[in-house]
């Protein structure tokens, strides 16, 4: 039995939810195969988060932050190409995750007015296989 997790992203109003490949059935916020989080820290970026690198169904990149002087188990979240910023993973995840470990997608974005001032995004192991996003 193949223990690797397929996952499809299906869009929703605002943004995406997941499926499970295999079954089509809805994956929950509390699959423990996954871990789907609030962005920590964009109220410090909100200009950054802007950016279309943060949008719904984008890939982000996971960068351990060993050397921050508040949480030396900080993992930044910063779009693919590592040019912008948005926020960390919350602490209470990022304590028990290896970064180098996992990958991660934005699933739903949060607006006040036309701003972005939030997301939430999936945490999945590297070696899950995460589908192109459905219409």
């Amino acid at each position: 039995m193949n223990d690797r997790v397929r996952l499809w992203l299906e869009r929703t109003r605002d943004g995406y939810r997941l499926r499970d490949a295999a079954t089509e059935e809805v994956v929950r916020y509390e699959d423990p195969r996954v871990r789907v989080i609030k962005l920590a820290g964009v109220s410090y970026r909100l200009d950054a988060l802007q950016d279309e690198g943060f949008a719904p169904g984008r890939r982000l990149a996971l960068v351990p932050e060993p050397d921050n002087e508040h949480d030396p188990n900080a993992i930044g979240v910063w779009d693919a190409d590592r040019r912008v910023q948005a926020g960390y993973v919350p602490a209470e995840t990022a304590a028990g995750i290896d970064a180098d470990a996992w990958q991660a997608v934005s699933l739903l974005e949060f607006y006040e007015g036309d701003r972005r001032v939030g997301l939430r995004l999936l945490l999945a192991p590297k070696d899950a296989w995460i589908g192109a996003p459905r219409a």
